[in-house]
This record gives structure tokens, sequence and C-alpha cells, in this order.
């Protein structure tokens, strides 16, 4: 029985066209065809037809093989392609194959024409598996990626459940660093891990008892120590999962200052990464801005002096400036509002002091 074969014959010669379709018949195949010789011709059988092989020769009066190739390639489907030609010269063949065609032989030579036929259907099956393949992968990664950040989102939202103060907090945050990484010039890829190291920012206070964490008045120094070691927590939690080592930047760093009088390791200037620096601006403007039971966040000009003031010591000059100055605040004033007149139902007045403001979200 034989073997169909779609072949599209680029060829002048119906003659010539002849003895290329008896080679394939005596090597058994049933070969569907059509011969064009104009750009337009071939074009619209392209268009008109899916094929397995294209067959061209290598000079017509209206046409070239070469530009015949270059159609096929710029039409996008990846299908071998064999010149053919009366005389070709070694140079001419060499260029050929360099500008993408499978293989080419002499029209007096047409015994290769078979198993060049086979050889290239086979690679280009096995082309073909391989881009499947990589395909499928792929989509199973974005897959995978999209249940990792869902389970990350369900970690983070029950960390906002368990203290009720700071509820909503972590999702503000998580896309203010977002949109001021961005503007900072980090690329879409660091901004993946961005993004999950905001989410899980505090994911280490599941270490800190809730006597503590919960506990409605100021931190005994004994407390407090054992507050600051959350970002420790952080780190011994994430690191040994290999997809959240990229994002322990912010959780094992955030509360690191620019002057290194932070914690955990007292880093200082641009040993502190660049995503801890960005997140450490945003996580103090949205703990300044927001209300919280005990006291009325601050209004936008005086939580923006604030920022400013502590540019240099607390905070990375250059994220302070992009973040007030860029549009990055304002950008995003219009979320914080709306997550403060939610809460408005619960607010007292309360505490002054700009450092117990930072100090509710420890």
């Amino acid at each position: 029985m034989r073997t169909p074969l779609r072949v599209l014959i680029v060829e002048d010669s119906e003659d010539d066209a002849d003895l290329l379709l008896r080679e394939l018949r005596r090597g058994g195949y049933a070969p569907a065809f059509e011969r064009v010789d104009t750009p337009g011709a071939m074009r619209a059988a392209l268009d008109r037809n899916p094929w397995d092989i294209v067959l061209s020769d290598f000079s017509l009066p209206q046409f070239s093989g070469l530009a015949a190739l270059a159609l096929l390639q710029e039409r996008g489907p990846d299908l071998p392609f064999i010149l053919l030609s009366g005389t070709i010269g070694e140079e001419t063949a060499v260029a050929a194959m360099k500008a993408g065609a499978h293989d080419f032989m002499l029209k007096g030579h047409l015994a290769r024409l078979v198993p060049a036929i086979e050889r290239e259907l086979r690679e280009a099956g096995e082309r073909r598996a391989r881009r499947q393949a990589e395909l499928d992968l792929q989509r199973l990664n974005v897959e995978l990626a999209l249940a990792y950040d869902t389970t990350l989102e369900g970690w983070s939202r029950a960390l906002d459940l368990r203290d009720k103060e700071t509820e909503g907090h972590s999702r503000r945050v998580t896309e203010m660093t977002v949109g001021l990484a961005r503007a900072m010039g980090m690329s879409e890829g660091e901004l993946v891990h961005v993004r999950r190291g905001a989410l899980l920012h505090d994911i280490g206070k599941m270490g800190i008892p809730d006597s503590i964490l919960l506990k409605p008045a100021l931190l005994t120094e004994e407390q407090t120590e054992i507050m600051r070691r959350h970002p420790v927590y952080a780190y011994e939690l994430l690191s040994p999962i290999d997809y959240l080592r990229p994002a322990l930047d912010i959780p094992y760093c955030h509360h690191e200052q620019w002057d290194g009088t932070g914690y955990p390791r007292g880093l200082q200037g641009e040993q502190i990464p660049l995503a801890a620096r960005i997140f450490a601006v945003v996580d103090v403007w949205d703990a300044l801005r927001s209300h919280r039971p005990y006291r009325l966040g601050w209004p936008e000009d005086r939580a923006r002096e604030h920022i400013r003031s502590l540019a240099g010591t607390h905070f990375d000059p250059k994220v302070v400036e992009v973040f007030l100055d860029g549009g990055v605040a304002a950008e995003w004033e219009e979320s914080i509002q709306r997550a403060v007149r939610f809460q408005l139902s619960a607010i007292s007045s309360g505490k002054d002091n700009p450092f117990d403001l930072v100090e509710a979200d420890r």
C-alpha cells in the first residue's frame, strides 16, 4: 500500500515535475501534488492546502528556489524544503543550505530523492514533537506557578486573618511593591519573586506566640527581641523551598535600614537587597496611611513628609524619590483610600507618635 504524500512542487517544467512524481511513486508514495511557478501561485497553494514537503527547482523564469524558500519561511510552516537543479555548484548548494534548505540534489541523480524525503519527514516529525513537548512543559509550568501563587495568597490571607488589625495589609503592600519595583527598573522575571516575597513578608510571624503578636500594648524588651526573630523564622521556613528561595529578600531583609540600624543582620546601604529596600518604604507608608482600631491613619501630606524625612537613615533615598516623586504613591493612593473607608467603622483616636505607627506593623 502506497504512503500518501502531499507535495508542493515549485517547477516551471511539467516534464521535470513528472520525473519527480514518477520517482516518488517508485519509492512507494502516492503523491497528492500541485505545481506552481510564481510567488503568487505558491502563496495561494500554501493557503489552500496543508503540505508535507516542498520540492523546488533552483531557477525558474519568474521565480527562484531561494525566493520560494524565503516565502515559505515568511509564512511560518516548518516544512521540509528540498532544492533541485540541472546544474548546481558547491558554493550555491552551501548558500542554499545556510538559507534553510534541508537538502539539495541534481535532477540527474534522483535516486537520492526518496531517502532524502523519508529522512526529512522523520526529522520534521521529531521537531514538531519537541515543540509540542516544550509547549506542554510551558503550560504545565504556568499551571504549577499559578498553583504555587494561589497557595502563597492563601498563606498571606491566613496571616492577615490572624491579625485582624492589619487585615488587607498584605494585598495592598504587595501591589504597591510590585508597582514601585517596576518603576525602579526591575525586570518582569524579578517582579515574580518580588510579588511572592511581598505576599510572604510576615510569614515568619507564624513562629511568634499570639500573646506577643496580638498584644494590645507596647511590647517589653524581651518580647520585642522575640518579635524581631520573625525575619529569621521566615528564612528558616522558606529557604528549603527551591522556588521560594529567590523571593527571600523581602521576608528576610525588610526590617534592615539604610544606615545599618535595622535587624536581623544590621545590613547597610546597598548590602540590603533592592527588593527589601523597596518594600520597606511601602510597608511604612501603608502603616502610616491605614487606620487601626486604636488610632487614625495619617493624612497623605503628613505621611509623605515623614517618609521623606527618613530618606538616608531608614530608607534608600533613591527608592523614596521614585516612590514620592515618580507618581507611585499617588497611583496607589486610591486603593489605600478604599481600604481606609472600609475600616472607618472600627476607628477610634489613639497614638500620635510616628514610630508607634510603624510599631503597629512590627
